[in-house]
């Protein structure tokens, strides 16, 4: 039995997320974790749930003085680092669901990862439209030379780009950059408007009402042109599955993995 503690446990992925750590057969959730609802009774807040969590803590620290083998992050991108960091230190695999990690912040976690010898994976996105777009989009990167991203999401969301687009640029950073008529550098007017340059990826972001995550990735060519788009609708359904696939292949890995594509098809 997988026990497994879940920080944002009372928002949009988080709660849903917990319900089906609930009921499944092999994962038992002992800890949850919310800094809203601290103090609060779980069986309170989702009613009917059956869990023996009691207390709601107000810290991923404070929730892993229970034992627990895996840690699922949904939280926000100002305390999702240190969430993870904490479990690392007590030897607790983890699965990375919230935004706003860099790069630097990555390689800092792989680093203590291997170091306490547990499994990290992080993806941008666990819904697998989100995934099959990053590998149509990194298959087309061998052909095309020249791609831009297009990063929507609520204009409630503060960080950008999203974690979803973060990881596409990675991703696709891997397979070549692309190779611009005009440098960025180059613009005449102002540069700015060509967006943020991620991974060598020119970025833009969009926050606007009426958006939950998109991301689009634009392919140009001399006389055609080949888009790819992901839209998110208002239900956590889709990054359920994903979500607990990563639960349970986390502690077969050392250090950090990232891309849910990269252990989908490892049985």
């Amino acid at each position: 039995m997988i026990r497994v503690c879940v920080a944002g446990a009372t928002g949009w992925v988080g709660k849903p997320l917990c319900e089906a750590i609930a009921k499944s057969d092999d994962m038992t959730l002992t800890g949850a974790v919310s800094r809203s609802a601290a103090g609060k009774d779980f069986a309170d807040m989702i009613p009917g749930l059956g869990t023996v969590v009691g207390a709601i803590s107000g810290s991923v620290a404070e929730a892993l003085d229970n034992p627990a083998d895996v840690l699922v992050d949904y939280t926000k991108a100002d305390v999702v680092k240190e969430n993870v960091m904490a479990a690392i230190e007590k030897g607790v695999h983890v699965v990375i669901g919230s935004s706003g990690l860099t790069d630097a912040d990555f390689e800092e976690i792989d680093g203590a990862a291997r170091e306490h010898r547990v499994g990290v994976i992080a993806a941008g996105n666990f819904a697998i439209t989100a995934v099959l777009l990053q590998r149509f989009a990194c298959e087309a990167a061998k052909y095309l030379s020249q791609w831009e991203l297009i990063d929507y999401a609520s204009d409630k969301k503060p960080d950008a780009p999203s974690g979803t687009v973060r990881e596409l640029a990675y991703r696709l950073s891997e397979v070549r950059k692309p190779e611009p008529t005009i440098p960025v550098e180059d613009t005449l007017g102002e540069p700015a408007t060509r967006g943020a340059t991620i991974n060598g990826i020119q970025v833009h972001s969009i926050r606007l009402p009426g958006y939950v995550i998109g991301v689009e990735a634009i392919f140009g060519a001399k006389d055609e042109r080949l888009t790819l788009r992901h839209d998110a609708g208002a239900g956590a359904e889709p990054y359920i599955a994903g979500t607990m696939l990563a639960i349970r292949k986390v502690a077969e890995h050392t250090g950090l993995v990232r891309g849910l594509d990269r252990i989908m098809n490892k049985n």
